[in-house]
């Protein structure tokens, strides 16, 4: 059995990375994996720790910077719909890992709900944004996560509640492979002077 084995119609060979990054720069990855599904990325993820192949995420490209000879290993990306859900109930917002975090900002807003417009203009997506706590002088995404599931390099699904995550400048206890879905617990405001207070930042 080979590494890519079962997983043929996700997984690309020699896949250039250049056009992925904000930077435009490097080389291409060995292989290169989008999966559809949560189980899909599991299985893969089983595959490369049995095969010993390092495996890494490629979020939004915004904080990347890719060697001229390309990466080792396996580069997976969370671009699919599985991962880029977002739903909105009450003050409470989930968000999967690869939501751009433009478009969940956006949303909140027309919800009426406050506490990521200070994010505005900080590309990426939620998944690496929760991973280095982006931030601004308005405040991190950090002080607003209440529970993020996580996938560890083992495969194995592990859920982070409030009292689990720790947050300090631009990093986070969110060291596992992958950030799967988080959630967020926004206050209440009116959606004109959200709007305002976003276009001012």
């Amino acid at each position: 059995m080979t590494l890519v084995s079962g997983f043929e119609k996700i997984v690309r060979r020699q896949e250039p990375l250049a056009e992925r990054t904000w930077l435009h720069l490097g080389g291409p990855a060995q292989f290169y994996a989008e999966p559809n599904s949560v189980d899909e990325l599991a299985a893969l993820v089983r595959r490369c720790a049995n095969e010993q192949v390092p495996i890494r995420m490629l979020g939004g490209g915004s904080n990347v910077l890719v060697r001229d000879e390309g990466v080792t290993g396996m580069v997976v990306s969370l671009s699919s719909p599985a991962f880029s859900r977002l739903q909105i109930s009450g003050g409470v917002v989930t968000a999967g890992g690869g939501v751009k975090l433009a478009h969940a900002i956006s949303e909140t807003v027309r919800a009426g709900l406050a506490g990521l417009e200070p994010l505005v203009g900080i590309p990426g997506t939620i998944g690496g944004a929760l991973h280095g706590n982006s931030g601004s002088r308005g405040g991190d995404i950090g002080q607003w996560a209440c529970r993020a599931t996580v996938m560890t390099r083992a495969g194995e699904i592990i859920q982070r509640d409030r009292e689990d995550l720790v947050f300090a400048y631009r990093q986070s206890s969110l060291d596992e492979l992958v950030i799967l879905n988080a959630e967020f617990r926004l206050e209440p405001d009116d959606p004109v002077q959200l709007t305002k207070r976003m276009q001012k930042q």
